[in-house]
């Protein structure tokens, strides 16, 4: 419990820093780049128009099963979640280790490196979701009470997101091809975690079971539960329960690694 209050306290105590790399180092990606951070914005609008043309205008706006809402609706509401989630799981992997040389000369703290991967892709999630809401609304859609919860799925895929990078960033230290690893699970994942599919049409079979085991299903499920208007959090309270105590072991088991092992970092440079 020591180890998961000092954790917290160091991410409390450098949430300016964090930021600040963060925003550092998005400027650093693109300071060769004529647009700059500009990009930051034009990158995911174009990633929505190709998807709005290819399954809004080409499948000629067909709704999904049981419901009004168009299918390229029902797919963004996944899609642009899971944009965030595979980026940052991918850059939360590499957080450590490409970063040791800053690890190495100055007393910088390790814990907040997973974080700051999670922290630089916001403002891509953000535009995203804007342009979509832009759509969304101006085709009749207007907010209600339950797109209050997206706050709360927000900040439970936000702890999920930091979860698994902390622990991906420490064993990436010890096992390189486990970065390899990861962007092919993130291949498998995209098509059993409900952003294409709809997982939940058949909510008592036993693979809707099986399927609903995946946190990342919690969190894009969630997405569209208040989007939709479909049910409130507590309607999938057992459900809620099941993601955050996998959602804190991970975390746990990250935190840990992450302490046993970082005085022994730099000796992977």
């Amino acid at each position: 419990m020591n180890v998961l209050i000092n954790w917290c306290r160091v991410q409390l105590y450098s949430t300016s820093k964090i930021f600040r790399v963060a925003r550092f180092d998005k400027k650093a990606v693109h300071q060769n780049h004529f647009l700059g951070l500009l990009w930051e914005f034009l990158s995911p609008m174009i990633q929505i128009v190709i998807y709005y043309l290819i399954f809004g205008l080409r499948l000629g706006g067909q709704n999904m099963v049981n419901s009004d809402v168009p299918y390229v609706y029902w797919m963004l509401m996944g899609v642009i979640p899971w944009f965030y989630i595979s980026a940052s799981i991918n850059a939360g992997a590499n957080s450590i280790s490409s970063n040791l040389n800053l690890i190495s000369k100055t007393k910088f703290p390790v814990e907040i490196l997973p974080t700051i991967s999670i922290v630089k892709g916001l403002n891509g999630f953000f535009s995203m979701f804007g342009l979509f809401f832009c759509l969304y609304i101006g085709t009749g859609h207007f907010p209600d009470i339950y797109w209050l919860q997206m706050i709360y799925y927000f900040l439970a895929m936000l702890l999920l997101l930091i979860s698994i990078s902390t622990l991906n960033a420490v064993v990436v230290i010890f096992f390189r091809d486990y970065q390899l690893i990861i962007s092919s699970t993130m291949r498998l994942l995209f098509f059993i975690s409900g952003v294409v599919i709809d997982v939940s049409v058949n909510p008592d079979s036993l693979l809707t079971k099986i399927l609903h085991l995946n946190p990342f299903v919690y969190v894009i499920e969630g997405f569209r539960d208040a989007l939709l208007g479909r049910a409130g959090i507590l309607d999938h309270f057992w459900w809620g329960i099941y993601f955050f105590s996998v959602t804190f072991l991970i975390l746990v088991v990250g935190i840990y690694m992450t302490n046993k092992h970082k005085q022994n970092f730099v000796e992977y440079m």
